[in-house]
């Protein structure tokens, strides 16, 4: 595969108009005011274009989320409540139509890698996404980001098999809602052991239902694990799996909050491991799927290393 010679961030100042209340909330707009420093800053800079994001469509949200839940979403958002169901899920006037705009960054992430496959794509978004049910917020979630994504990948373009691998501290219970009875998509999450972590789900045992059966593979991990065991897991059941699967394109739930300074979690990791992790995705979009890969930006709280990560995690993607 050729290696990409620019790295598509797909992201817009809109983004920031979430607001999240202020005081102790951890996902705020300084999280891509951050990465935006830093790779306007470092070795990336000559190398990055911006792409605008579209809101998504109505219908592309329906194809996970219920038209209860979007109304009753939006009505909340512009009633003027402070937040959603728990105090986690903090909301302002704006912040609708931005999770509108955020579930698009994937859209328009996908495609872009159609018109031209291999390229190097980051949505650099908020509000996250990985949590969120059909009809209901959860952990800072509003809009499923990477189900949206990907049920728009086979839908418009016909890519029938996606992987969504997930790599945030916590499981993305969303993505495994949408995906473990559906036996054309693999969900694979590496995180915090679901008894020590939000959300509580995510054991080993969960490997799909019916003839999703075997399409979800969850690697639990102990508390005060290191960048070794995910190392590990990665060049042993994730690359397994991938092989045995063979995905026509990756979506990445790319969270950054495994961090060993970032205290939303317990576990261990360096900045290191991000530029490993990207270097084992770019290898296996390269192998497995003519590239076709789009990274979402799911969690990450603390700014220093949320900000070096991903500059670590998309110069390894890029390639050398």
């Amino acid at each position: 595969m050729k290696i990409p010679s620019e790295i598509i961030l797909v992201h817009s100042a809109r983004l920031l108009d979430h607001d999240t209340g202020g005081g102790d909330h951890p996902e705020t707009a300084d999280r891509l005011r951050c990465i935006e420093q830093r790779l306007q800053s470092g070795s990336l800079a000559p190398h990055l274009h911006y792409v605008a994001p579209e809101p998504a469509s109505h219908e592309a949200l329906l194809v996970f989320h219920s038209e209860s839940w979007l109304l009753r979403f939006e009505e909340e958002v512009l009633s003027g409540r402070s937040y959603i169901g728990h105090p986690d899920n903090q909301v302002c006037y704006d912040s609708f139509d931005v999770a509108l705009l955020s579930a698009g960054t994937g859209i328009k992430g996908v495609d872009v890698v159609e018109q031209d496959a291999g390229r190097c794509v980051f949505c650099a978004t908020r509000p996250p996404g990985h949590h969120a049910e059909p009809s209901m917020s959860y952990g800072f979630c509003f809009l499923n980001n990477c189900v949206i994504a990907a049920r728009y990948w086979q839908n418009r373009y016909n890519r029938r098999r996606i992987c969504v691998l997930d790599f945030d501290a916590h499981h993305g219970n969303g993505i495994q809602t949408a995906f473990e009875e559906d036996p054309e998509t693999l969900y694979i999450s590496i995180h915090e052991h679901p008894s020590f972590s939000y959300p509580g789900t995510g054991y080993a045992e969960e490997t799909g239902m019916g003839p999703g059966e075997g399409t979800i593979l969850n690697i639990p991990l102990t508390p005060g694990s290191s960048d070794q065991k995910v190392v590990a897991a990665l060049d042993g059941v994730v690359r397994e799996k991938l092989e045995q699967f063979r995905p026509e394109a990756m979506i990445i739930a790319a969270g950054f909050d495994g961090h060993r300074l970032d205290d939303m979690s317990g576990l261990n990791y360096s900045t290191g491991l991000y530029s490993i992790i990207g270097e084992r995705i770019g290898s296996w979009a390269g192998e497995l799927c003519s590239g076709r890969v789009v990274s979402l930006l799911e969690g990450g709280y603390h700014l220093q290393s949320l900000a070096e990560s991903v500059e670590a995690y998309l110069i390894a993607l890029r390639g050398k």
